[in-house]
């Protein structure tokens, strides 16, 4: 009973407000436009995001806390290591992967002086600044030598070529760890690809040559140097290949994510903007009606305008807050569309359902009254689940803008439906009660005084008037509307015929089938590459990345920051023991082994040994890429400990197996809490792997809960808990189903397809809520019966907002960005699926499952009797004739 009351109670307070709003139009209308341009002009001057790594990695990432421990203890830009995989933050750098098209031999004396050449080409790049030209030399990270480190390849091409060209044949390549001259063992998997080897790991050929400059960036004046030199580092590649057709280049710095991942903006806008053009034309379709009074083709592009004003709203809020612009937020639009389309639609469907000879103002509280609870408990749990997405439980920042940008969105939506598009319904109102063109706003002449005009001109202003329209048939004006045609006479009879069903059931069986087979295989991505545009850098050199070198993992740095007696025997068996299992190349097992030597050979106390390690060290030519991976300290009787240390592990791993880098990071974890030796362990990726699973599930997880929440909230709302009841259970299938043939489309769990999951709980409840609820609170009759009334009042306003949505969606598919076309894939799931349980699973499903639809018998009581009314006529001849029976 309590439900009742307080849905009547909300149905005439919305009514009321109808009736305020259409006491007052022009007010309403003008309102929000003055508001949305006067915060919507903000976004002119916009700012974008920078850091791709704030956007995309984990904020409560304990790999952040071990960089930055890392870089307390071994500061990147006094770095000396040879390896560049060591560096605990990438930094600034040009990176280039250079190959050959007929894969040759990128070792042989042609390749080797190309190679040679283009290191000339970029150490001599210049950036010119006022009084000043910058070269390489000038902002590279520094050796101890004050030379700049270059990667050790560099220094093994150079001695082959003289090799050669003194006619030695002594030297040989050894992979992935070669000698050189002066003795240095030097680490070359990740400087060559493709390699094939002899017997003793002797190189025969190299398919690939990969070359890395890091440059300084200590403070603004550098870094900012430092960014027009990796700019200058890539027109300078170009160059070069343009001039050496037969090789390919890849280059690659530091700046090329972040403008490859903003890229997807500016490729996306003449997409976008075709699809805006495409959408409009469909909703004014899909309002239009032959007869032209009552055709609604302005209140389709109103619609979408509501739209667009509350989106520039939402944009220049965010603005004005300080929030930076990403290529994310091209998924909001999309969002609004769906949502807020249906909520204009749907308005439309109420207003066609009251009667012509109405009041205006009647007519709008009528239609506030009938549309307006459904859509307020739909913008609700649109706020609800993407307001729980923009808290800070959300791990993933661009996850958090994102919701944020969209709840701001729907809120102002919701205000601009009720106001905008709802006195804009008034207006129309005014034009259909008058007889005025529905385009033209002219006066219709009534069909007599078109006779003498031409066909096409009685065609344009064809229309039905109301005196010609009897009693019967005045509440039927607007079947003339073709999707109304469609579903009442066609559609509903078709799917609730008795031979149609069991094949509606074999095919959601398949459905369910292949959804669980998809559900089964889905995989959490974090590969960069899946959130920029392509045939970009970014693309092409993972793509080569992945192809040439893809033998080794990244290098992983193993850290330990206590004092430790290195001298100790079991000490070093303590720290090899948590190293065995991961190490494929190990420099921490020969460097163990130089230090068992020193301590047997010297047996010295352990000031004299320490003395002794730290000269030794230093000077062992083996170990000269070492030279900084200890740090020493002196106490206040001269003694010297060793207060940190570092060393680079090569894991048993592949960067093409994502999976297996996320177990061994997670194991490398649990060793370094049990270890008795302190040590972490740190790669600049670990940044964006850590948590990275639970980051993803966490919005969801969250959203998931808050809708069920909120869904058993409403149930005190509506008349009826069954309808929440069927509601979580159509949202389950729907996300099952999505997340299942998301993955046998080959997307990943990531970012974007997380954000488009939470999405479609709202759009699933925004068109499936209204069917059931019509069905749910259907008294008498039978089911079928219902089920075809509930499509006839709410299918055509699902059928249109799907349309519009789905040729909004046509032109994103084109876009060329791994993000836009994840964005695609997972949008188009969402509204196939959606559209698939609305007008084929529940139609049938509801016809044999509950709630029962018996007809009530009443029981005749003399409270409840039939009384007969009869109408007398006396005739010329007095004759008494009964001429009318009403039963009362």
């Amino acid at each position: 009973m309590l439900r009742q009351v307080l849905h009547r109670g909300l149905r005439t307070c919305f009514s009321r407000l109808g009736h305020f709003i259409a006491s007052h139009p022009v007010f309403f209308a003008s309102a929000p436009v003055l508001i949305s341009i006067l915060l919507g002009a903000s976004f002119s001057r916009y700012q974008v995001e920078e850091s791709v790594e704030h956007l995309l990695a984990p904020q409560h990432s304990l790999a952040k806390i071990e960089r930055n421990l890392v870089n307390s203890l071994f500061p990147v830009n006094r770095s000396k290591h040879r390896l560049y995989s060591d560096l605990q933050t990438p930094g600034r750098y040009g990176r280039v992967i250079v190959t050959s098209f007929q894969k040759a031999n990128m070792l042989d004396q042609h390749h080797t002086d190309l190679i040679l050449k283009l290191h000339a080409a970029v150490t001599r790049i210049q950036v010119p600044r006022p009084g000043f030209n910058y070269t390489f030399a000038h902002i590279c990270i520094l050796n101890n030598d004050k030379t700049c480190i270059v990667d050790d390849i560099v220094h093994v091409l150079e001695e082959l070529k003289n090799a050669r060209a003194t006619n030695r044949t002594n030297f040989a390549i050894t992979y992935p760890i070669t000698h050189l001259k002066d003795g240095r063992a030097v680490y070359n998997g990740h400087q060559l690809g493709g390699v094939t080897v002899h017997s003793k790991d002797r190189v025969k050929s190299a398919e690939a040559v990969q070359l890395t400059y890091y440059l300084q960036s200590i403070n603004s004046l550098n870094d900012m140097v430092a960014e027009r030199w990796e700019s200058s580092f890539c027109d300078t590649v170009r160059l070069f290949q343009k001039s050496n057709g037969k090789v390919k280049m890849y280059p690659y710095t530091s700046s090329s994510l972040r403008e490859d991942f903003q890229k997807t903006s500016r490729v996306s806008e003449r997409y976008l903007v075709t699809s805006l053009i495409l959408v409009a034309t469909m909703a004014i379709l899909c309002c239009s009606m032959q007869d032209c009074v009552r055709s609604k083709p302005w209140l389709g592009l109103l619609g979408l305008v509501t739209i667009s004003l509350a989106t520039l709203t939402a944009a220049g809020i965010i603005n004005l807050t300080g929030g930076k612009y990403n290529s994310t937020f091209l998924g909001v639009p999309f969002v609004m569309l769906g949502h807020g389309l249906y909520g204009t639609f749907e308005m439309l469907s109420s207003w066609r359902k009251t009667r012509e000879d109405q009041h205006v103002k009647e007519r709008t509280a009528a239609v506030y009254a009938d549309s307006m609870l459904s859509f307020s408990l739909t913008t609700a749990m649109y706020l609800v689940t993407f307001g729980i997405g923009a808290s800070p439980f959300t791990n993933i920042e661009a996850a958090r803008i994102f919701c944020c940008n969209s709840c701001i969105a729907i809120f102002f939506n919701y205000l601009y439906v009720l106001s905008f598009y709802g006195s804009s319904l008034v207006f129309t109102g005014y034009i259909e009660n008058n007889y005025q063109h529905s385009i033209f706003c002219r006066k219709v002449p009534k069909p007599e005084a078109l006779q003498e005009k031409p066909a096409w001109y009685r065609f344009l202003l064809t229309a039905r008037f109301s005196e010609d329209t009897t009693d019967g048939e005045e509440a039927n004006t607007y079947e003339s509307h073709l999707l109304v045609c469609f579903l009442k006479r066609y559609y509903c009879d078709w799917i609730t015929n008795t031979y149609v069903k069991p094949f509606v059931v074999l095919f959601y069986l398949i459905y369910i089938s292949f959804a669980l087979m998809g559900y089964l295989q889905v995989s959490e991505g974090s590969d960069l590459s899946n959130i920029v545009a392509t045939a970009t850098q970014t693309i092409e050199y993972t793509t080569a990345q992945q192809k040439y070198f893809s033998n080794y993992s990244p290098v992983i740095g193993f850290y330990i920051y206590e004092s430790i007696e290195y001298w100790n025997t079991s000490v070093q068996e303590d720290v090899l023991e948590y190293t065995k299992g991961f190490v494929r190349i190990s420099w921490f097992e020969s460097y163990l082994n130089y230090l068992r030597k020193l301590n047997v050979t010297t047996g010295l106390p352990k000031k004299n040994f320490t003395d002794m390690l730290r000269n030794s060290f230093l000077k062992a030519p083996q170990f000269s890429h070492f030279q900084e991976d200890i740090i020493f300290s002196k106490k206040y009787n001269d003694e010297v400990d060793v207060v940190a240390s570092r060393m680079f592990l090569v894991a048993k791993t592949m960067e093409t197996n994502r999976e297996e880098l996320y177990d061994l990071l997670e194991t490398l974890r649990r060793l370094s809490v049990t270890s008795k030796v302190k040590f972490i362990v740190f790669n600049p990726s670990f940044v964006y792997m850590d948590r990275y699973a639970s980051s993803l599930g966490a919005p969801l997880h969250n959203s998931c809960i808050s809708a069920l929440f909120l869904l058993f909230f409403s149930a005190f709302l509506v008349a009826d808990s069954l309808i929440n009841v069927w509601l979580t259970l159509t949202v389950v299938s729907v996300e099952f189903g999505v997340i299942g043939f998301m993955t046998l489309w080959k997307v990943e769990l990531d970012c974007i397809s997380v954000l488009c999951l939470i999405y479609g709980i709202n759009y699933t409840i925004d068109n499936c809520a209204p069917l059931l609820s019509t069905f749910v609170l259907g008294k008498d009759f039978t089911r079928t019966k219902w089920v075809k009334n509930a499509l006839e009042v709410h299918g055509v306003a699902i059928l249109q907002s799907y349309l519009c949505y789905l040729v909004g969606l046509i032109p994103l598919a084109a876009v060329p960005s791994n993000l836009t076309c994840t964005l695609f894939r997972c949008l188009f799931l969402i509204a196939f699926v959606t559209f698939f349980h609305c007008f084929a699973i529940l139609p049938v499903i509801l016809t044999f499952l509950p709630p029962s639809k018996k007809k009530r018998k009443e029981k005749k009581n003399p409270e409840n009797r039939e009384e007969i009314e009869c109408v007398e006529m006396v005739d010329i001849d007095s004759t008494r004739v009964v001429d009318q029976i009403t039963t009362v």
